[in-house]
């Protein structure tokens, strides 16, 4: 048995074949959630699934320890590779898949400044986006505590962040207004958008007022722009839903 498994190990993990996703349907899931699901309307690319609930630490458990010893869903395992080879931390994961199951790059890009563009966005919310609203739904919804301090504090860094992705959408400074993330012109639907939305989409649970979204009319557009894509809302829905 690989290093990689014990005992432990749920069955239908060490057992798989071919890519197999470890995840939870929060906004962190999603993001590769959406992106398997793009890539089996575009190539047809298969996969199985475990689903785990994080909320009884199951990813602190050696078994998931094994595969990311940081102990956070997603994780992407190709068992393709000898051994398999697992890979954690959703952007990774997006640009994991982007390098060994989208060959054409639908939702990537072959000229290196988008590229480069694409990982910036990328990047951006993964390090300066998904940890502020973390952090309101944590202060704000799970802590035991309730810090004004803290809530304030990440609310409105996460306006400030929403900001960000508004002055970029709505071409504040090029004239030229977007529908994507990256690429040039009005931009392309990539994992730009797939590593960003689930988050966002999320506003309201993060328990932000309608008054508060009306300064980003562009970023809500977006919002709904890419939740009408088929796979977008396979991405979220039932398939991914814990069994009660």
């Amino acid at each position: 048995m690989s290093h990689l498994f014990e005992d432990a190990t749920p069955a239908e993990v060490k057992n798989a074949k071919g890519l197999h996703l470890i995840t939870m349907s929060t906004p962190n899931g999603q993001k590769v959630q959406i992106m398997l699901e793009e890539l089996h309307d575009v190539y047809g690319t298969e996969w199985t699934q475990t689903l785990i609930n994080i909320m009884t630490n199951e990813q602190k458990k050696d078994w998931f320890l094994r595969l990311d010893p940081n102990g956070r869903i997603p994780v992407l395992i190709d068992n393709t590779q000898s051994p398999p080879f697992p890979v954690m931390e959703t952007s990774a994961e997006l640009l994991y898949l982007l390098k060994f199951a989208d060959k054409d790059d639908v939702f990537g890009f072959k000229d290196e400044l988008e590229r480069s563009q694409a990982l910036q966005w990328l990047f951006f919310w993964h390090g300066s986006g998904a940890p502020y609203q973390g952090q309101v739904n944590h202060f704000a919804k799970f802590a035991k505590e309730k810090i004004p301090y803290a809530i304030d504090r990440f609310r409105n860094e996460t306006l400030r962040v929403y900001g960000v992705l508004e002055i970029h959408l709505s071409g504040k400074y090029t004239g030229s207004p977007r529908e994507y993330l990256a690429g040039n012109g009005k931009g392309k639907y990539s994992v730009a958008d797939i590593g960003t939305w689930p988050w966002v989409k999320g506003w309201e649970f993060a328990g932000f007022t309608k008054e508060e979204m009306e300064p980003f009319p562009h970023l809500l557009k977006w919002i709904e722009r890419i939740a009408e894509r088929p796979a977008v809302k396979r991405g979220v829905g039932e398939k991914y839903a814990l069994q009660k």
